[in-house]
């Protein structure tokens, strides 16, 4: 048996927004779910995000990121990602993210996979994206106003390492990491 993508949906009843802030909102939901059910759900409704598998040519080396997440209450371990802009296409969104916040220049950007951030109350989709990056090709970053990041170019088996031993809790850098390698670097 094939696994499908199942293509029924529910049918949104009412829907209020409770909370409208700068990167999501949250709405309060009625649905009758596509077997029947009415259910009251809350869904914090968020952009799209990229998240950049950055290396070198010899894929021997990745960009990684610490940055403070509030989630943690402390700096996180993860691949850089952004939201997208308005009217932006996921690959200039990713180009453009990993400038702001690494200034590294990525070149051959390819789009490898997709996943939800939690589907069971977000609709945040995350894009993967592989990009490719030469060391010596720098520009100037440009953070927003309440963002500082370290960045650091290392062995790619470090970042593997570090997410087999649970270092790395980033849900978008382990799948983007696992996904490389189950699919693209099992296939080189």
């Amino acid at each position: 048996m094939m696994l499908k993508r199942p293509q029924t949906t529910g049918q949104v009843l009412s829907s209020q927004s409770v909370y409208n802030g700068p990167i999501f909102k949250v709405l309060q939901q009625t649905i009758k779910t596509p077997d029947g059910l009415t259910v009251h759900r809350d869904l914090v409704e968020h952009g799209e995000a990229v998240v950049m598998l950055a290396m070198t040519a010899d894929r021997q080396q990745v960009l990684v990121n610490q940055e403070y997440r509030v989630g943690l209450n402390g700096e996180a371990i993860a691949l850089p990602a952004g939201l997208i802009d308005p009217g932006e296409d996921l690959v200039t969104a990713a180009k453009r993210e990993l400038a702001e916040e690494t200034g590294y220049i990525a070149s051959d950007l390819r789009l490898f996979t997709s996943m939800m951030a939690s589907e069971g109350f977000t609709n945040e989709r995350i894009t993967a994206v592989m990009a490719t990056i030469d060391p010596n090709q720098r520009t100037e970053r440009h953070f927003d106003q309440d963002e500082f990041v370290t960045t650091n170019l290392v062995p790619f088996t470090d970042l593997v390492t570090a997410v087999r031993n649970g270092e790395v809790t980033s849900a978008q850098t382990i799948a983007a990491v696992s996904y490389y390698l189950a699919f693209i670097a099992s296939a080189q």
